[in-house]
């Protein structure tokens, strides 16, 4: 049973099945019209990976590397993920070593359809990238936490927390897949060496997901 599993495995990264099922996946999705692929929200999340070195090769995994993030420091890789605006079904994906900031996966995230992307303040500076320049649509990124800060009290300051307050509850539809994936599948580390094997994992995991958040209009 182990070598099956392992032979199966094998060719779903080999034979890149695991764009082919993720896409199968969206592509019934669209068909129900769950993705209407109007608007994107990006994010992205961390997947520790383990640091010790007592293995065979005597080192950590080469394609993994630590990052800093709320004065703490994360060993492991990045999942960044482009979900649709209304349904939260992830759409894109895309991995990387955990230093890789958030504004260069960007431009993989996005289908090149949507009128609205949202992301929060890790993505500042985006929308002016040579690569996403010429996309129509418009942006939405939050703001930094301490901009809002500066602000004198007055009728612009709470105009400024209103929206804030509503873009974070729009952006908020990206952290269902994060909560499906690494809570009730449990995979919030990595399970294998190297980013590709991680990668098709996380596409089948992912894809999993979307299922599970919209089973009730499928099933209807």
């Amino acid at each position: 049973m182990p070598t099956t599993v392992l032979k199966f495995r094998r060719q779903l990264e080999y034979n890149t099945l695991r764009e082919r099922l993720f896409e199968r996946v969206n592509a019934v999705l669209r068909a129900h019209g769950l993705l209407l692929d109007k608007g994107t929200v990006v994010d992205d999340t961390i997947i520790a990976a383990p640091s010790s070195t007592k293995n065979q090769e005597k080192a950590r995994d080469p394609d993994m590397h630590q990052t800093r993030k709320d004065n703490q420091w994360y060993f492991g890789m990045k999942a960044h993920i482009g979900a649709d605006l209304h349904s939260g079904a992830v759409h894109s994906l895309t991995c990387t070593a955990a230093n890789v900031a958030d504004i260069t996966a960007t431009a993989n995230l996005l289908h090149g359809r949507e009128a609205t992307v949202c992301a929060d303040a890790g993505y500042i500076g985006a929308d002016k990238r040579e690569a996403l320049q010429e996309r129509d649509g418009r942006w939405h990124i939050a703001e930094k936490r301490g901009k809002l800060a500066t602000m004198d009290d007055g009728p612009v300051k709470y105009l400024a927390k209103q929206a804030k307050r509503l873009q974070a509850q729009i952006r908020a539809r990206v952290e269902h897949p994060f909560h499906v994936v690494k809570n009730l599948f449990g995979r919030r580390k990595a399970r294998y060496r190297g980013l590709k094997k991680n990668t098709t994992h996380l596409h089948i995991l992912f894809a999993l997901a979307n299922l599970y958040l919209l089973r009730r209009p499928l099933m209807a």
